[in-house]
């Protein structure tokens, strides 16, 4: 017997149908003498339509009422799947993030858990009771309800699941785990069995859709094992098979006995390239440039730097997400003064394409094999990020999915088997 907390996302619960298959899934873990919590998304396109009516009725709304309409989703989801449990003969009962409570900072729209109070939880559900759980939402030091920005509920289930102290946390969405890279590019990419926190962390970030990044950082601190698996299997087939879950355990390194050098590939279009060039290159024009941008809030990722061969100027690139490119270059025109470049030019046509594996800590030659796979299909690389764990390369957008393949290929993750 464990204690699990099982998350479902929009999809998973999009309308009644699908409700009813959800119940299934918990019934079948319940069956199985688990000690259940369920966490639980808005219907799907519900969110977005209690975002437009708030931007409609409001284009400079007032955030604390944004998160009293917004959050009301998750609620009619609560509500629907206690109800349906509860039509199948399981003890159920919904719970609203005040209630647990899901303690927020005071950033409404995009909080930040900062506790939960799991006692209450842990004696319901230890009881024998069900709880289902609305993600998303917590409550603020003002007393008001929080909405924890987009992908929130993954981050609220891992939450809960430290908070409960959680076998594991088990991921449902669209998809049946986390793959070597997206199988609409590569045909032969393939589910892998397991992957490290600090693996999926890098996927996450650069671009895979799989989970949340914040879930992710949640998970890899507390310790929480998460399994990404797919709502759409039959919980029938499932309980027949002996209960054995089909997907990805994300966990600690140490839990994978035979880790593959390169993990796999992830790709990120939503990124814009900035040069601004012949700076004057003296200590602090770095100050300069990226100072403003974070006051600005603007992130900025992959940066390189060319001095002039007399060494009087610098030419600096850097790539910020595509939605703030317009914003980035307004800044850098606002306090050119400062910075004392010639000229600025600018990409939004680019992709930012990574290799990602814990084996290239001990491993030498892995970026050297991208870069070569790349030369050979004639893709021209703009700028290069690396890690301990990470290699990340600027192309042209056109070239995106030739890239992926490339290197999906040429290190083997086609034959890529993790235990």
């Amino acid at each position: 017997m464990a204690r699990l907390v099982m998350k479902f996302g929009g999809t998973s619960v999009g309308d009644l149908d699908r409700i009813r298959n959800v119940a299934r899934h918990v019934k079948r873990e319940v069956d199985a003498g688990h000690k259940v919590a369920v966490v639980v998304s808005a219907m799907a396109g519900e969110t977005n339509k209690l975002v437009d009516y708030c931007r409609a009725i409001s284009p400079l709304h007032d955030a604390r009422e944004y998160d009293a309409v917004v959050a009301t989703g998750e609620q009619v989801s609560t509500g629907l799947l206690a109800l349906t449990l509860q039509s199948m003969g399981i003890d159920a009962r919904s719970w609203q993030g005040w209630q647990i409570p899901i303690r927020t900072d005071g950033a409404h729209g995009a909080a930040r858990i900062t506790g939960i109070e799991g006692d209450r939880l842990i004696e319901r559900i230890e009881g024998g009771q069900v709880a289902v759980v609305a993600g998303f939402q917590g409550i603020a030091p003002d007393g008001r309800i929080s909405t924890l920005g987009r992908g929130g509920s993954d981050t609220s289930a891992v939450a809960i699941a430290a908070a409960i102290h959680a076998d594991r946390c088990d991921i449902y969405t669209d998809v049946d785990g986390v793959y070597t890279t997206d199988p609409r590019i590569v045909s032969a990419a393939r589910r892998l069995p397991r992957v490290s926190y600090e693996e999926m962390l890098e996927m996450a970030s650069l671009g895979a859709k799989v989970l949340q990044v914040r879930s992710v950082e949640l998970a890899m601190i507390h310790g929480v094992r998460t399994f990404v698996r797919s709502s759409f299997d039959d919980p029938e087939a499932i309980r027949a098979a002996g209960n054995q879950p089909v997907g990805t355990l994300i966990c600690d390194e140490d839990e994978i006995v035979e880790q593959q050098i390169v993990t796999g590939i992830a790709y990120s279009k939503d990124e814009a390239q900035i040069s601004i060039r012949r700076v004057a290159d003296r200590p602090g024009v770095a100050a300069s440039v990226f100072g403003p941008m974070a006051q600005a809030n603007i992130n900025v990722d992959m940066i390189v730097q060319n001095i002039s061969p007399d060494g009087s100027t610098t030419d600096i690139t850097f790539t910020v997400p595509q939605t703030e490119y317009d914003r980035a270059i307004s800044v850098l025109e606002d306090n050119r003064d400062v910075i004392g470049y010639s000229s600025i030019e600018g990409a939004q046509d680019v992709v930012k394409v990574s290799v990602i594996g814990v084996g290239m800590r001990s491993h030498a030659g892995v970026a050297a094999a991208a870069f070569r796979a790349l030369s050979d299909k004639g893709i021209n690389i703009r700028a290069i990020t690396t890690s301990e764990i990470k290699v990340s390369v600027l192309i042209d957008a056109a070239y995106a999915e030739l890239a992926v393949r490339a290197l999906h290929s040429v290190y083997e993750l086609d034959k890529a088997t993790s235990a």
